[in-house]
C-alpha cells in the first residue's frame, strides 16, 4: 500500500481552488447529504470537495479513510474512470462508498444510515 501521493505544489494549490469552487457549486444531492452529514452528534466528521492526491472527493472522513462519492447520472457514461480513481484511492487505504443521487433524494434517512454503518465498520466501534 503507499503511503501518500506526491503532489506538486503547483498542482495542490489548484486543487484546493478547484475544491472551493465545487463547495459552491454543489449538486442538490451533495447539499442534502452534506447537511445530514454535518449535523452535531453524527459521532464523525466529514470534510466536502476534499482534494486527495490529483483527486477531489465529495466527501471525506478522515478517522475511517473513507470517501463518500454521491454520483448523478454523468457517472454511468464515465464508469472505467470511476474504476480506475477508486482503485488508486483503494491503494492508499480509503475505501469510497458511491451512492447514487437519486438515492440520496429518495431516502436520506437511509443513505445516511449506510455511511454510517460503513463508518463503524472502518473505525471499529459503534457512533454516539
Amino acid at each position: 500500500m503507499v503511503e501518500r501521493w506526491q503532489v506538486d505544489p503547483l498542482l495542490k494549490r489548484k486543487m484546493t481552488l478547484r475544491a472551493r469552487e465545487l463547495r459552491k457549486e454543489s449538486t442538490a444531492s451533495e447539499d442534502r447529504l452534506w447537511q445530514a452529514l454535518r449535523r452535531k452528534g453524527s459521532g464523525v466528521r466529514f470534510r466536502r470537495q476534499q482534494p486527495i492526491g490529483p483527486f477531489i472527493v465529495d466527501f471525506y472522513c478522515a478517522s475511517a479513510r473513507l470517501a463518500v462519492e454521491v454520483d448523478g447520472p454523468i457517472h454511468d457514461l464515465q464508469q472505467e474512470r470511476d474504476r480506475d480513481r477508486q482503485a488508486l484511492l483503494e491503494s492508499l487505504g480509503i475505501m469510497v462508498l458511491r451512492l447514487r443521487a437519486e438515492d440520496v433524494e429518495r431516502d436520506l434517512d437511509g443513505v445516511v444510515a449506510k455511511v454510517r454503518a460503513t463508518v463503524e465498520m472502518r473505525t471499529g466501534g459503534p457512533l454516539p
